[in-house]
């Protein structure tokens, strides 16, 4: 099976066991953390994902680590990935869980690319007008490319919606250049 797949699997497994026990924010933010400190944490990383540290030592760590931090259920989770060797998946199975979440919520990131930060109002309202779009709870995500002069650029999953200055102006040039000069030179004679 492609890494990708089994994560999926993992992920399917703790959103089941999330919705039976403490809740799906809670394993959410547990399993986010987990994936938080082994990409922070290299040493931390190397230690689980190394064949030669026996996995009882790996689980004694876990338990130490997170046994008073994290659900139980969700302590016994991350040993079981021990178990069956798929704790190098914990970031990917983080991602995934998210993804189930995010999908069960109604909820959709949205990448909101403007040429200036918005202030809170603003971005708020991009959001509401969004989540009209979307059929679903959108979550902006905001980030600052003063390269598309104005507007805003909006990707959601594989949608773009190009509302930017520059691509409007670019139309414009084209347009402009396409229709030629009246007397049937071309622009710049």
């Amino acid at each position: 099976m492609r890494d990708e797949t089994v994560a999926r699997s993992y992920a399917e497994a703790l959103f089941d066991l999330a919705e039976r026990h403490e809740g799906l924010e809670v394993y959410g933010a547990g399993i986010a953390t987990v994936a938080a400190l082994l990409d922070e944490n290299p040493t931390f990383r190397l230690f689980l994902e190394t064949p030669r540290v026996d996995a009882e030592d790996k689980k004694a760590v876990i338990r130490k680590a997170f046994g008073r931090e994290l659900p139980a259920n969700l302590v016994n989770f991350l040993q079981v990935t021990i178990d069956k060797r798929r704790q190098r998946l914990l970031g990917e199975i983080a991602r995934a869980y998210a993804e189930l979440v995010d999908d069960h919520m109604n909820r959709a990131h949205v990448e909101v690319t403007v040429a200036r930060r918005l202030d809170d109002e603003s971005l708020g309202r991009v959001a509401e007008r969004l989540s009209e779009l979307l059929g679903k709870t959108a979550i902006p995500h905001q980030r600052v490319r003063p390269e598309i002069l104005g507007g805003v650029v909006v990707r959601a999953g594989d949608t773009i919606f190009d509302g930017s200055l520059r691509r409007r102006l670019d139309g414009m040039r084209r347009h402009l250049v396409a229709a030629g000069t009246p007397s049937g030179g071309t622009a710049g004679e």
